[in-house]
């Protein structure tokens, strides 16, 4: 694994982008056990990684995890639906007619304006309401309503939280009515552009494209450009970094789509940086390609691509940089549970595992295993002791003889896209 690379907890160690791996030495070879096994769901391994607290790094970005809400567990909208009864009681207190956007609301502006309306004029020196994540911006007040307009945008997919103060420090209008109770609201900000997360995960070395802009480059530290840019993604042009990348890989780069090959590099930086193996965007991983960008912070580990061939002899060839680094046989599964074809990110790894299931007679087995990465459902790429290699021996997994998989496992990181052919 890379320097720098924090491991995570219940997985390996060793779960950097390759470079110069390390096979680790002394590994006993294991007894010949029956056919190889595919790893179901009851593994005992958890796969789901922990989320990491996110520290306030050196750039000022806004914080992620809010909703907007009423104080007391009272929603906005539940206090516009109180019974007459307690809004006669009330009658004399300054009360929240409307918030926008809406409570609950997802996929909201980056920059849209907050306006709360209230049931009589506000006075100029009322305490304004407060934002979480906090934004550069300012509160107007007109008439009834105060209004926030942003200097600049949310990070995408933040949840938002707005609190109107209430009680002897809430909002007052100029009658000198006061708003009783604080009320919260909720709302979520809208994904950023997959073109810039593919422009950032170029710029942060992770993709096995460069991307180079058509104009005078952002400063990375200009928080205010950087987030605009994360929706309206500037002009450029990508090209492949290095030649001899096999042409299945190559057809899988599509500029602004998500698809299996972007998703890839997202779980592959979400791995480096803390964050659940999702291969999801999210409002921290928008934050986090930020803040590397900003701090310098790149992937020095290069790029890795594996193909599983399951024409006979069965191999696995593996790519780091766009040269070979592995080309060995392999055994993928029997026609009673083939190895399924297509395109699949490494989304888990242990160095050793003891693998449950059930075989196609309905005996159970329990199985261990090393040098262990999983691609797709219970299927992995690893090592397990056959006589040969090279023809359909398992339950769908990639077996490797134990030299082979010591070599190909660090290559195996977090995301990297194994294609099983055939």
């Amino acid at each position: 694994m890379r320097p720098g690379r924090a491991s995570l907890p219940g997985h390996d160690a060793g779960s950097g982008r390759g470079g110069d791996p390390r096979a680790s030495g002394g590994v006993g070879t294991l007894p010949a056990v029956g056919l190889t096994r595919r790893r179901t769901r009851s593994r005992a391994c958890p796969v789901r990684l922990p989320r990491r607290r996110h520290v306030a790094g050196p750039l000022a970005l806004v914080a992620l995890g809010a909703t907007l809400t009423l104080a007391g567990g009272t929603s906005a909208a539940a206090a516009l639906r109180a019974p007459a009864a307690a809004r006669k009681a009330a009658k004399t207190a300054l009360r929240v007619v409307a918030v926008s956007p809406r409570q609950g609301v997802t996929d909201v502006a980056g920059k849209a304006p907050i306006s709360i309306t209230f049931s009589a004029a506000i006075s100029a020196r009322s305490p304004m309401p407060s934002i979480n994540p906090q934004l550069p911006g300012s509160w107007h007040t007109g008439g009834d309503r105060l209004t926030f307009v942003p200097a600049e945008p949310f990070v995408p997919l933040s949840q938002v939280t707005v609190s109107v103060p209430g009680g002897s420090k809430g909002v007052v209008a100029k009658n000198g009515e006061r708003l009783v109770r604080r009320v919260v609201d909720n709302f979520t900000i809208q994904n950023g552009s997959i073109f810039r997360l593919q422009q950032l995960l170029s710029l942060l070395q992770y993709s096995p494209l460069a991307w180079a802009p058509a104009g005078p480059a952002l400063a990375p530290t200009n928080t205010a450009a950087q987030l605009a840019a994360l929706y309206a993604a500037p002009k450029g042009a990508f090209h492949w970094r290095t030649a001899g990348w096999p042409s299945q890989l190559v057809a899988l780069w599509r500029p602004g789509v998500y698809n299996v090959f972007t998703r890839g590099l997202v779980m592959s930086f979400q791995a480096d940086h803390g964050l659940n193996v999702t291969g999801a965007p999210s409002g921290g991983l928008w934050n986090d390609l930020v803040q590397s960008l900003a701090a310098g912070v790149v992937n020095t580990g290069g790029y890795n691509y594996a193909i599983a061939n399951k024409t006979q002899p069965q191999s696995l060839t593996i790519w780091h940089n766009g040269s070979v680094v592995l080309r060995a046989p392999a055994n993928t599964g029997i026609p009673q549970s083939p190895t399924p074809s297509g395109n699949f990110p490494v989304y888990a790894r242990y160095r050793n595992e003891i693998m449950h299931g059930t075989n196609p007679n309905g005996s159970h087995y329990a199985d261990p295993v090393q040098y262990v990465a999983y691609f797709y459902d219970g299927d992995a790429v690893h090592y397990f002791p056959r006589a040969d290699y090279g023809v359909p021996q398992s339950l769908g997994c990639v077996e490797l003889a134990l030299p082979n998989a010591a070599a190909a496992w660090p290559y195996l990181a977090y995301g990297t896209l194994v294609t099983v052919l055939n």
